[in-house]
């Protein structure tokens, strides 16, 4: 029976008949476009599914695996605390710091020039070596050791050594207008004296001890110092690191949507898909390209951030070696870390040594109108050049007592200059006492919101690789639209960068639970 016939059949069962007919041209069309597209893009769905989670990183060919695949979506388990262990050193040589007054000249002087690959360790080793705060709090504390030796000097015997030449006669100008002559003579003496102090009314001892003070205040500076310069270059890696992880998830995103082009192109060619469909999926794949140089340059941003920190040549630039994953636990409870943070900080001892410094002032201060007692001894030789007289010595031996008691109140004034400076010593202790506690409770704080991020973003993370994949397999079998599948890979994407977030935000809430504390291990 022709189809033209089919066309003119009257009777109900003839339009059955020619419903069944459509129905098997239609489902013979469906399976031959789900055979092209699976016979076009066989080799291109594998190819594209792994680069949605293996794409080239740029001139290091990082992988998305780093990221996803080297942390796998697990909830984290507690761990016991350990020391984390350095990295094995690279065998290129850590750059060193560069200080050169010449400026360049050329733009071949200021063009980089090599790439080197740092852990997290290595970063804070040339941090510590290069920083210039670092360098002159060290050099500070020398200084104050000097200061040790140079108080102590007061409580030792005192050398002095006196040379005198004159030439002595009588007057001439006020006198006898005609003198008949001169009488003048000339001698040379020296005097060797010795000074002992025996009773000094607490000052010598009291600057020894500020002096001392003064070493431990420098030495807590420095570990302060210290502890600001590692976390800024914590927080500069691991801004490198999320740079680095941005620029592989677009990568990902930007494979994903070059696939969903594929088989929008694909379908209409098989006359199953429209227009439509492959200018939504280049509307999509032209954003991803814009994600992708845009992470690209903030890349490049944090490349340069994290070498200025490390205040090494401008020429060479950094990447990050160490993967994104959680750097640890922390194993104490909120009280247990306020009372480490008390007992470890710089800050709060150091206000202790300005206190105590000032007690050592005030002791000074009231020994300025407190009696001085000191041992002597004396030696001397005079001699005149002018005649053939011998020479003559003489010696003396004694006890020496110097006592100021009235000096217009400057010792007083000085006294209560001291006690006020420690009242405020001793609030500002107080201050940073509050100041310590606040910034412990939000690092743990933060630490338990991002722990948790964690686990969320890895639940979505699954939820949203699942949804893509069933996304594309509706819309393969005509069944979805393209828009559902853009709609999964967007979701995708977040869901990825999402995790690689909360990991990074809980290494840096870490690190400053560990900066707070001073518990670096």
């Amino acid at each position: 029976m022709s189809n033209n016939h089919d066309r003119t059949i009257p009777n109900p069962i003839g339009r059955v008949l020619l419903m069944k007919h459509r129905q098997t041209k239609v489902g013979l069309r469906t399976i031959c476009t789900i055979v092209v597209l699976s016979l076009g893009s066989l080799g291109q769905m594998e190819t594209a599914a792994a680069r949605s989670l293996d794409v080239a990183g740029g001139a290091q060919n990082g992988k998305l695996t780093t990221l996803i695949a080297q942390n796998p979506p697990t909830p984290p388990t507690p761990q016991p605390a350990a020391p984390p262990k350095p990295a094995p050193a690279s065998s290129a040589p850590i750059p060193n710091l560069i200080n050169n007054l010449n400026l360049p000249k050329t733009g071949n002087e200021v063009q980089i020039t090599g790439r080197r690959s740092i852990t997290l360790q290595e970063a804070i080793d040339i941090a510590f070596r290069n920083n210039r705060q670092i360098q002159a709090a060290r050099l500070t504390v020398d200084r104050s050791r000097t200061g040790i030796d140079q108080a102590r000097a007061a409580q030792a015997l005192q050398l002095q050594l006196l040379g005198n030449l004159q030439n002595q006669g009588s007057p001439l100008i006020i006198g006898d207008p005609n003198p008949s002559g001169t009488n003048s003579a000339s001698n040379v003496d020296g005097t060797l004296q010795a000074t002992y102090s025996i009773f000094s009314a607490g000052r010598n001892e009291s600057s020894v001890r500020a002096a001392e003070e003064q070493v431990q205040f420098d030495r807590l500076d420095l570990v302060r110092i210290e502890q600001l310069v590692r976390g800024q270059v914590l927080t500069a890696y691991y801004d490198l690191q999320a740079a680095d992880s941005s620029v592989i998830i677009n990568q990902a995103a930007v494979a994903d949507a070059t696939r969903s082009l594929t088989d929008a192109q694909l379908q209409e060619r098989a006359g199953v898909g429209t227009r439509f469909d492959i200018l939504t999926a280049q509307v999509q794949l032209a954003t991803a390209n814009q994600d992708l140089t845009n992470a690209q340059a903030q890349q490049q941003t944090a490349r340069k951030r994290i070498a200025q920190i490390l205040v090494v040549d401008n020429n060479t630039e950094f990447t990050a070696t160490d993967p994104v994953r959680e750097s640890g636990t922390w194993p104490y409870s909120l009280e247990d870390s306020v009372v480490l943070a008390f007992k470890n900080r710089p800050e709060l001892r150091q206000q202790i040594s300005l206190r105590r410094i000032s007690e050592q002032q005030q002791i000074i201060a009231a020994a300025g109108d407190s009696a001085q007692v000191n041992l002597f001894g004396r030696y001397g030789v005079n001699k005149s050049i002018s005649t053939s007289a011998p020479a003559q010595d003489n010696y003396s031996v004694g006890v020496q007592l110097s006592w100021s008691f009235l000096d217009g109140g400057a010792s007083g004034a000085g006294v209560n200059n001291q006690r006020i400076s420690q009242q405020i010593f001793e609030n500002q202790f107080t201050t940073t006492r509050n100041q310590v506690r606040f910034e412990v409770e939000q690092a743990f704080s933060t630490l338990g919101s991002n722990q948790k991020n964690i686990a969320t973003s890895t639940q979505a993370l699954r939820q949203a690789e699942e949804s893509l994949k069933l996304a594309r397999l509706r819309f393969q079998a005509g069944v979805g639209t393209q828009t559902d599948v853009i709609q999964a890979q967007t979701q995708l994407a977040r869901a990825r960068g999402n995790r690689i977030t909360a990991i990074i935000n809980y290494n840096r809430s870490l690190s400053d639970l560990r900066t707070a504390t001073l518990v670096l291990q």
